[in-house]
């Protein structure tokens, strides 16, 4: 099955609302999870750059999980970032640790000229150009930099979308199971991202199938 890309940015403030209020307990919480087993050296303090945050959620539970790091968190969407602000207004204790930052990347007004982390969930599949995202990594990057990228990955067909979009957002809101769908038909093969890497010139990083619906791109940045 062949891509079909969608619109890069949910701005429409019922897409925004349906994310915010949507069940991601299960995979979200495997990312944070599966960040400690993959880097199981990496340092207890860092500054971590998040592209593409939406309305918080992955970003918030990896600051729960990882105490030590300050987040700069970015996304295009005024109506995502709203939703954010009020996800981090109910962790007041992770106010201090997070910044939330309104920008197209590339382009944003991105505080740093280089992070210890760049962590992107689930942003890859929304670009009509994927280089946008792996060419960011490049620019904030430093030797040494983790980067972790769990994302979602194309099915063989449209009717396995179809199945996925019914097994897993069945119960949500029409515009959040259309999204999804839409979202799994965008969606890259792993040997796409490679693809992209190679051509990146991101050479340290690798790509792993993570679920039934998943890719996880992680690794260090090499000189």
């Amino acid at each position: 099955m062949k891509r079909i890309v969608e619109p890069e940015l949910m701005s429409a403030e019922a897409q925004a609302k349906a994310y915010a209020q949507a069940d991601f307990e299960a995979a979200h919480n495997t990312y944070a999870k599966l960040f400690a087993e993959k880097f199981p050296g990496r340092p207890e303090r860092a500054c971590v750059l998040d592209l593409g945050c939406g309305p918080c959620d992955v970003t918030l539970r990896f600051a729960k999980a990882n105490p030590g790091y300050t987040l700069h968190a970015v996304d295009g969407s005024a109506a995502m970032l709203k939703y954010g602000r009020r996800a981090l207004a109910r962790h007041a204790g992770l106010a201090r640790r997070l910044r939330l930052v309104e920008g197209f990347v590339p382009g944003a007004p991105i505080p740093r000229r280089s992070y210890d982390v760049i962590l992107s969930s689930s942003f890859l599949h929304h670009l009509h150009d994927p280089q946008v995202l792996w060419q960011t990594v490049r620019k904030y990057a430093r030797r040494g930099t983790i980067v972790y990228v769990p994302d979602l990955r194309r099915p063989p067909s449209r009717a396995k979308a179809e199945a996925m979009t019914q097994k897993y957002s069945g119960n949500e809101p029409e515009v959040l199971k259309r999204d999804f769908f839409n979202s799994l038909l965008a969606a890259f093969t792993p040997a796409e991202v490679r693809r992209q890497l190679r051509q990146a010139d991101l050479h340290g990083l690798a790509v792993e199938i993570i679920s039934d619906r998943h890719l996880l791109v992680f690794g260090r940045i090499n000189p």
